[in-house]
């Protein structure tokens, strides 16, 4: 199917200010039916998740529902999905526990290609446990994952590799089910960063290869929390620091306190809502969100081309330094001799919303040896050819 675009656009009540947003990696604008039903569950009735009264059964669905919606949008088991604050306080929780095993003398890799939240935790986490670090490089020239050296960084003794499924910044794929083939090979579990690629692509956790998958609704049009899916055999082995009234059951051990009720309402309506994006796609959740992800992967693909089109026509004055052959639409670029940050303030003048920094992503701007701050432009599912175009020429104007 091809995307209705207006009818789609008509569902986001920032849209109507006018601008045009290009920074969709650092979270999407919310349509009104998320919002409708943060504010249901909030007015509800809504007590603490209990099997008696209304206002405790409605804390209950609130709960079973999210459960439900991210089991079909990451293919694995309702009880296999946990809900966190963000993606870092996520991989925080999992270094602890995880490491609760780790020995001196074992090892883990961590990829230079990664945001700082998929990288710090497992430094800090193998620093206290006194565990060899590893690194997967980057190519300069590719923007890929160097292979090499991440076949040479396994051993026996790893047992961790944390890697990205999409860059934040460069929008770079690496080939996440080739390298957790080759951890499993070795005993080691493997965590994946999937926060930017979620956002671009429907996410088969099992195919991927990936042992534990963390990814971020607000980055496809939800509230602010993060979601991290696993094997609930592979979560049955985990024994976190809890408080000991506190369920032991597995998801309910690895989420402290109270839930967010409101929350995990908006992000199942977001999961809903990108599943009714067509309205004639008949199946179940999972297949019609293989539907209309599908298709907004084409028409991301579609402006992203017209995008790299148009910063080509700017010749040198612009540096792009998304290579990759296999990438989301997300790019980022340097302006020769200009700061990106008067850029970024140039076309905010514009009604033009596109950010300048580093993007949480020390590696692969150390790596990369990338000036900071870069300019980064991310594509969203209601981003149009009129927005790419007022983004082309009010970089323009600015260089």
């Amino acid at each position: 199917m091809a995307i209705d675009l207006t009818a789609l656009r008509a569902h986001f009540p920032s849209l109507d200010s006018g601008l045009a947003f290009f920074d969709g990696p650092g979270g999407t604008q919310t349509p009104r039916p998320v919002a409708d039903a943060i504010a249901a569950t909030l007015t509800g009735p809504l007590s603490n998740r209990g099997t008696v009264s209304p206002s405790e059964l409605n804390a209950e669905r609130a709960v079973a529902d999210f459960r439900a919606a991210y089991a079909d949008l990451l293919h694995v088991p309702a009880n296999g999905v946990v809900h966190g604050r963000s993606a870092t306080q996520l991989t925080y929780d999992f270094s602890r526990h995880l490491a609760k095993d780790w020995r001196a003398g074992d090892e883990i890799v961590v990829s230079r290609l990664d945001h700082d939240a998929n990288v710090r935790p497992w430094l800090q986490a193998a620093e206290r446990a006194r565990v060899t670090v590893r690194w997967i490089e980057i190519d300069p020239e590719t923007t890929e994952l160097d292979l090499d050296s991440y076949e040479r960084a396994l051993s026996p003794r790893t047992r961790l590799v944390a890697v990205t499924a999409a860059s934040n910044v460069l929008g770079t794929k690496p080939p996440v089910r080739r390298i957790a083939d080759l951890a499993h090979e070795v005993g080691a579990l493997v965590y994946v960063d999937g926060v930017h690629y979620a956002a671009h692509h429907l996410v088969d956790v099992p195919a991927l290869g990936a042992d534990l998958f963390v990814c971020s609704p607000y980055k496809f049009l939800g509230p602010h929390c993060a979601v991290l899916a696993a094997a609930p055999g592979l979560l049955e082995t985990l024994r976190p620091d809890k408080l000991l009234p506190s369920p032991d059951t597995v998801p309910e051990r690895f989420e402290f306190g109270t839930l967010p009720y409101e929350t995990l309402a908006g992000a199942t309506a977001a999961v809903d809502f990108l599943a009714a994006l067509d309205p004639g796609a008949a199946g179940t959740r999972r297949e019609r969100l293989a539907y209309a992800l599908d298709s907004l992967h084409e028409h991301e693909r579609v402006l992203r081309t017209r995008l790299e089109e148009g910063l080509r026509a700017l010749g040198d004055a612009v540096t792009p330094h998304s290579k990759a052959a296999d990438r989301t639409p997300t790019l980022l670029m340097t302006l020769d001799g200009r700061d990106a940050r008067e850029a970024q303030a140039h076309l905010a003048a514009r009604g033009v919303v596109a950010p300048a920094g580093s993007f949480y992503a020390y590696e692969p701007f150390a790596a990369l040896k990338l000036e900071d701050p870069a300019l980064r432009a991310g594509l969203a599912p209601y981003n149009t050819t009129d927005d790419v175009d007022r983004f082309l020429d009010g970089l323009a104007t600015f260089l």
